[in-house]
């Protein structure tokens, strides 16, 4: 039977447990969650509680957005440009438009912030010297504790290749003294010359940074960009696929429907309308998914993929790989499902009419096994799996906080984004 995610109660006390410093790859694995409802955080390695403190969230009209984050930006000291250039001690930045971490004087046991977490002196610079850029903080209503999570879905790294055995090499004789005054002895050696070189002793590639991947439902952007490529190669020209409606791919698009004799309605880009393009072209059903993979803050790659029930929403949940063996092909997995709150008008843009299994105890079980993506992208992202990568399912996608020098920012609930202090 899999693990389920547990609303879990923690270990979340007033003040900071003591542990020693992390370096930059060890601090990869940390993960940092807080809870508005306890006022609290509490920073986890894996499934172990490393450092707590209390906290104040955003106050009323200034709430503190709920979501998973990263930390992108670290200062000493910042001052607010938002609220009469606050001090802002020992600031990590968790969104450009404003949202933070940071010491402050006034750290009560309610909200009291512009949206901020404020967090006591000693402890906010105790959490300065432990994290680095790229840290995940996840904000929650509840208190949640990550769990350890297996699932075929999740990605794996590929298994690092065995030494060379060097049995049917031939060997040629040589003469060696092992001592001084010894007489000259035949050894057998091998002419090193003519050997290529053992994949597992070449020199090792240099490290790598953690991947983020987000998991989610297809919107108009990727599918105006696929139907861009797709009519380019069946002779109605778009331009260069690139996701928007331009002058060139609506002409396209009607030259497409006459030729075709489609009368697609619901929209330009309609489901009516994917559907006709992909069958024409023999590509069969058009993906209603799609996999975003980014790393060191930029965009990587990304690919379609299938969400089987997609009436049925998948929730949010948040994957984060802790360790990595590469010797036994082997991710240790750690996970966290939080509530989310979609609104009406994006059940209406997917077509979701059931929360149900995503209320579920199994819901990321369920998520997961909805899933399907190529086996071409699932070797991709094995073979530049690090400790640290994480993993984000969410039915509302790449949000507007996403964008140049982040990783995946995934907004459940809005609170008072653009705001700080």
């Amino acid at each position: 039977m899999k693990p389920r995610f547990l609303f879990g109660l923690g270990l979340l006390s007033a003040t900071a447990l003591v542990h020693p410093a992390y370096g930059a790859e060890d601090a990869r694995t940390l993960q940092i969650v807080v809870s508005k409802d306890r006022q609290s955080l509490a920073v986890y390695d894996g499934d172990k509680v490393v450092a707590t403190s209390k906290v104040s969230t955003g106050k009323r009209g200034h709430t503190t957005p709920s979501g998973i984050f990263s930390i992108l930006e670290k200062e000493i000291y910042h001052e607010s440009n938002l609220y009469s250039a606050s001090p802002m001690p020992f600031m990590q930045r968790l969104t450009w438009s404003g949202i933070a971490l940071h010491e402050s004087n006034s750290v009560p046991n309610y909200p009291a912030s512009h949206g901020c977490v404020r967090m006591p002196k000693a402890f906010a610079k105790m959490l300065y010297q432990m994290t680095e850029r790229g840290v995940h903080v996840v904000i929650a209503d509840q208190p949640l504790v990550p769990q350890p999570f297996e699932h075929a879905m999740l990605f794996q790294p590929e298994v690092a290749p065995a030494a060379a055995l060097f049995s049917d090499i031939e060997l040629r004789p040589s003469t060696a003294a092992f001592l001084p005054q010894a007489q000259p002895v035949q050894v057998a050696t091998n002419d090193v010359a003519s050997l290529p070189m053992p994949q597992a002793i070449q020199a090792p590639s240099v490290d790598q940074a953690p991947l983020g991947i987000l998991i989610t439902r297809r919107g108009l952007r990727e599918n105006v960009r696929d139907l861009q490529g797709i009519l380019n190669d069946m002779g109605f020209a778009t331009g260069t696929p690139d996701g928007m409606l331009g002058p060139a791919t609506v002409q396209a698009i009607e030259d497409f429907k006459k030729a075709h004799n489609i009368t697609a309605s619901g929209g330009l880009v309609s489901p009516a309308l994917m559907k006709a393009v992909y069958a024409l072209a023999g590509k069969g059903e058009p993906p209603n998914g799609e996999i975003m993979v980014r790393q060191n803050f930029k965009p990587l790659f990304e690919a379609p993929a299938i969400i089987a029930e997609p009436q049925e929403a998948l929730g949010t949940h948040f994957f984060t790989a802790h360790t990595i063996d590469k010797v036994n092909g082997k991710a240790d997995w750690f996970g966290v499902t939080l509530e989310d709150d979609l609104s009406r008008d994006a059940k209406k843009r997917f077509g979701i009419t059931s929360e149900e299994q995503a209320e579920s105890l199994d819901a990321a079980d369920r998520a997961l096994d909805r899933i399907t993506i190529p086996d071409d992208v699932r070797r991709k992202i094995r073979d530049l799996l690090t400790a640290g990568s994480s993993l984000t399912i969410s039915d509302t996608g790449i949000g507007p906080e996403t964008g140049n020098g982040t990783d995946f920012i995934t907004i459940t609930n809005r609170g008072a984004l653009g705001k700080s202090g």
